[in-house]
């Protein structure tokens, strides 16, 4: 009986076929209904009760080893005509490449223009303190200058704020580094402003500002007229008077766009000029809140909004659609 079962292991382990019918006549022979285990289960009744637990065992044994044969075989049929179908020379299927979001586009331009003469890159946090948000910027718990600002601030302590601008940082700077300096500080901000087509509360800044002996207004225009230039190859300027708690005098900066185009018509409001940045020389008293002597120093500062420099170059009609996460609309960046 046991030499049985060594013949027909034998000629499981010897078989080999590439042939997809010839492997299937194998497994009909053995595991089919008139197959050779179905004999030797049936033989099981006529074995001795003192072997009947090897045969059992031995029945088990070749069943598993037939099995496992038989897979073998049709896992090789099936590589085997996959390497012969299968054109490896083709090219692969094509992968959806991502691109950087307009606003990091247009943050790494202006950050480049500035860095070219002589600005430094500084940031800080997000979540503020009144000090360094307000207070220091020439703007004390009662000034009127603060309703300018719905600002989000933080329940169980009101002196900690999300920052309404990317001036904290400048404070912090200033708090730290002797002039002359010159920095740019974007990064993110946040005011309750009423969500429509051109605003949003949660928006992007950049701001910059220059502190040295001797610097003066003619110098801040000098250097918008250097920005306007490099960020959209125009030079008309004109600057309209203001009001800034922190700059003194300031002024609000103006490019001629032109009237060209039926859009520039639409976004100009029929003027031909469109609103850019906020300026203005630096307030004696926020350079005394930093410690730095404004008999000695004066400086000038400036500020835009992202949103607005992206919605110009890209002709973006809504500020919504920076945030909305659309792949149609970011698949146009790539």
């Amino acid at each position: 009986m046991i030499k049985k079962f060594e013949d027909y292991i034998s000629r499981v382990k010897k078989f080999s076929s590439q042939d997809s019918k010839e492997i299937e006549s194998f497994k009909i022979e053995f595991l089919g209904r008139k197959g050779v285990i179905n004999d030797l289960f049936s033989d099981f009744k006529n074995v001795p009760s003192d072997q009947k637990k090897e045969y059992g065992q031995k029945i088990n044994e070749l069943k598993n080893l037939i099995s496992k044969k038989y897979e073998d075989l049709k896992l090789g049929v099936k590589q085997s005509s996959k390497s012969i179908t299968e054109d490896y020379t083709k090219p692969g299927f094509p992968i959806s490449s991502g691109s950087l979001h307009p606003i990091t586009t247009i943050k790494n331009r202006i950050i480049n223009i500035f860095s070219k003469v002589g600005f430094e890159l500084s940031e800080g946090p997000e979540i503020e303190d009144d000090w360094h948000n307000f207070t220091a910027l020439n703007l004390p718990k009662d000034h009127p200058a603060r309703d300018m600002q719905d600002t989000f601030f933080i329940q169980q302590n009101p002196d900690i704020l999300l920052r309404t601008h990317t001036s904290s940082v400048q404070v912090r700077y200033l708090e730290d580094n002797p002039p002359p300096l010159k920095i740019i500080s974007p990064g993110r901000v946040y005011r309750n402003e009423a969500i429509s087509s051109r605003s949003h509360c949660i928006f992007h800044q950049i701001e910059g500002i220059y502190v040295d002996e001797k610097v003066s207004f003619a110098d801040l225009k000098q250097m918008i007229l250097y920005f306007t230039k490099s960020m959209f190859g125009k030079s008309k300027l004109r600057f309209r008077p203001s009001f800034f708690p922190f700059t003194e005098p300031s002024a609000e900066v103006d490019i001629y766009w032109g009237l060209e185009t039926e859009t520039d018509h639409r976004i100009t409001k029929g003027t031909g000029w469109l609103e850019i940045m906020g300026c203005g020389m630096v307030d004696p008293n926020v350079l005394q809140n930093c410690n730095i002597d404004s008999e000695k120093y004066t400086g000038y500062a400036f500020g835009l909004g992202l949103e607005r420099i992206a919605m110009l170059i890209y002709q973006i009609p809504d500020i919504r659609l920076f945030f909305e996460n659309d792949v149609r609309f970011l698949n146009q960046f790539k």
